[in-house]
């Protein structure tokens, strides 16, 4: 079951480095990073496509959100689990993001399907951060979950949604949610204007909030979250990824200047070979 270490990170690492890869007559790449986008598909959580193309899956998962009168349908499942947790799905969402910034041009006919991917992680952080000042941070009960090995088409476990709020603070998670959002409103820029901005007006707003009402989520759901996906280290650096994110999407000097004024504050030096959505 889940790993301390989010399920997606090798998918999105492997992806990264399949891009930067030289191509040689020994290894398919492309068919390598067909199949390293196609597992997104597989994770899939809510109504599904007429073009998803692993066949075997089907709808589930539709009423997510239900008991707190939210539609939080979508996103994708962690590992082999049925799942959505928010902090390791926008830590993903933005590596898949960076990719297409920077390899996109690279990756001929598969770009299509990563910006699918893209979309899917975002059209759910969306749904996620919808009411001001709240964060929906994970759909499932982790326990009840891992007691039962099941298809997320027949599952019939708890699934109990989990929020951060003013109250309850979770800057780790709001910040990577932020950063997400702000990098996949660089993806679609040109692609979808309207979605871009919505993207970035979401991210710059979820940062706010992150910031002003600073935490760890670990602390304010120690319960759900613990032991799977403890930010053990601290919030600081998923601000600081935030507030970078937000600068290259946004290009507004403040957000510069925010780390700038902050990276001793939040200890930016301390963890300064970190790379990751959950530390430890």
């Amino acid at each position: 079951m889940a790993s301390p270490v989010s399920s997606f990170l090798p998918a999105a690492i492997l992806y990264l480095i399949l891009l930067s890869a030289p191509a040689t007559a020994q290894h398919d790449y492309h068919d390598a990073l067909r199949k390293c986008i196609l597992f997104f598909e597989g994770q899939r959580s809510g109504r599904l496509p007429p073009d998803q193309r692993l066949r075997w899956r089907r709808d589930s998962a539709i009423h997510d959100g239900a008991t707190v009168g939210r539609d939080l349908s979508g996103g994708y499942y962690d590992a082999g689990d049925n799942i959505k947790f928010g902090f390791p799905m926008a830590f993903t969402t933005t590596l898949l993001s960076w990719s297409i910034i920077d390899f996109g041009r690279n990756m001929g006919p598969e770009l299509g399907n990563a910006l699918k991917a893209v979309k899917w992680g975002t059209d759910y952080l969306l749904k996620a951060t919808a009411v001001p000042g709240v964060v929906f941070v994970q759909v499932g009960d982790p326990y009840s979950d891992h007691n039962c090995w099941e298809r997320p088409e027949d599952m019939d476990t708890l699934r109990t949604v989990y929020k951060i709020d003013r109250s309850h603070p979770g800057s780790d998670v709001a910040g990577e949610t932020a950063a997400a959002l702000a990098a996949a409103s660089i993806v679609f820029r040109s692609r979808d204007p309207s979605y871009s901005r919505l993207l970035l007006n979401r991210a710059v707003s979820v940062f706010e909030f992150a910031d002003r009402h600073r935490g760890a989520y670990s602390g304010s759901l120690r319960k759900a979250v613990c032991p799977f996906y403890c930010d053990v280290n601290g919030y600081q650096d998923e601000l600081l990824w935030g507030a970078a994110w937000l600068h290259k999407a946004s290009r507004r000097r403040e957000y510069r200047e925010y780390i700038f004024r902050n990276e001793v504050v939040l200890r930016a030096g301390d963890t300064i070979n970190e790379f990751g959505s959950v530390d430890g």
